[in-house]
């Protein structure tokens, strides 16, 4: 069974660039524009098994996204992954006490970007 991601990211072209890149590789792909895009498909029952969030959104952007996620039952141990253009320590720091799982600086490529997937997701 593939395991399905979810990517959250305000640019309609990364959105595109990473379903692209992640259907290759056999997973099935979820997307949404921003953080509140998202969390209305995760209440209607959309269930991803890893979520890749970028940090600087409109509306509500990854690190807040972050935080409501953990708060939503069944949602407290899913992988999450940070890609974004944003390198400062300070907010990586306030991702990973918010619950993210890991941080990738943008840009990634595909191959990279399934490698760390395959790293913190069992059976990717």
């Amino acid at each position: 069974m593939a395991k399905t991601i979810m990517v959250i990211d305000d640019s309609a072209t990364m959105r595109l660039s990473l379903k692209s890149a992640l259907e290759l590789n056999g997973f099935k792909v979820e997307c949404a524009g921003d953080g509140v895009l998202a969390l209305n498909q995760l209440k209607i029952g959309v269930k991803p098994d890893l979520i890749i969030t970028d940090i600087n959104m409109p509306n509500m952007g990854g690190l807040e996204f972050i935080k409501n996620l953990r708060a939503l039952p069944g949602f407290r141990f899913v992988p999450v992954l940070a890609l974004t253009t944003e390198s400062k320590q300070e907010k990586r720091d306030e991702a990973k006490k918010n619950g993210a799982t890991g941080w990738l600086v943008k840009p990634v490529t595909g191959p990279d970007l399934v490698k760390v997937i395959k790293q913190v997701l069992p059976g990717a």
